[in-house]
């Protein structure tokens, strides 16, 4: 059955605080993006230990590490991203979790991410060719992120059709989708890509594109895409990224009471369609 995770800095900075809230959803998992005001990737090996202990001694995992990797510009040197995955795969190993969130990076400034297309697709291959070769337990997942190349559907399949792999799935988020333009997210994002989606990630959009709101109450087709996505035998994570107060580039915010209206409305969501959540 799928289980529920969530990104946890959007509730608090302070790791106690996230754990608490986590603890009263019941919810066991989360993505690691950001704690004590750190990105993941920045964190100190004493700082992991640190983590590691605090949720071995109240019984949470990793769902992901919710990494910035692609977050950055084509232009930059291929070495700055592929030292940032090494990181990231350790820590991944580290805490004992498999997935790494990446991305399919932005064009330099003035430019169109189109047109870096080999280019994109080549350094992401570089990726999976790095995983493979150091034999790392690791899959990468690709989210949509608005204004890089994979932020619309046929560019998300592009990217799938040339990497999808056992290392490399596709993380589908509506409310992107919705972000860059898109509408009737089911039949144009979902359906096609549903076959290499081994990651959904949860939050909703109105149709200014502007206005992120709870599951189900935008135009990114939430219920219905959970309804297939259990109906076609997806088991993976659900993981909460809600944004409900900020929604900047490289993280979000939502406080501890929007965020446990926004698992509870995901909770009823799937109730209602008999989807049965760990």
């Amino acid at each position: 059955m799928p289980t529920l995770s969530g990104f946890a800095d959007e509730i608090s900075q302070e790791l106690t605080e996230q754990l608490d809230v986590l603890d009263e959803l019941g919810m066991k998992y989360f993505d690691l993006r950001g704690v004590w005001d750190r990105n993941v990737l920045d964190l100190t090996d004493d700082d992991c230990k640190k983590i590691k202990s605090i949720l071995d001694d109240r019984g949470f995992k990793l769902a992901a590490i919710g990494s910035p990797i692609g977050k950055s510009t084509i232009d930059k040197p291929a070495d700055f991203e592929l030292d940032r995955l090494k990181k990231a795969a350790d820590l991944a190993e580290f805490f004992g979790c498999k997935y790494i969130r990446v991305f399919s990076f932005f064009p330099p400034e003035g430019k169109d991410i189109a047109d870096y297309r080999d280019e994109v697709i080549a350094r992401m291959q570089g990726w999976v060719d790095w995983v493979k070769q150091e034999h790392r337990p690791v899959v990468l997942t690709h989210e949509n992120e608005s204004h890089i190349y994979g932020d619309i559907a046929s560019r998300c399949i592009d990217l799938m059709e040339n990497l999808y792999c056992e290392q490399m799935v596709n993380c589908f988020d509506p409310s992107n989708f919705v972000n860059v333009g898109m509408t009737d997210i089911f039949e144009t994002c979902w359906l096609p890509l549903k076959k290499y989606t081994g990651y959904i990630h949860l939050k909703d959009c109105l149709a200014d594109r502007k206005t992120i709101v709870p599951c189900g109450e935008g135009i990114g087709d939430v219920p219905k895409i959970l309804a297939d996505a259990y109906a076609n035998g997806y088991n993976g994570f659900l993981a909460l990224e809600p944004h409900l107060k900020i929604a900047g580039r490289s993280s979000g915010f939502t406080g501890p009471e929007l965020f446990k209206k926004a698992v509870n409305v995901v909770k009823d969501i799937c109730k209602q369609n008999n989807i049965p959540i760990s």
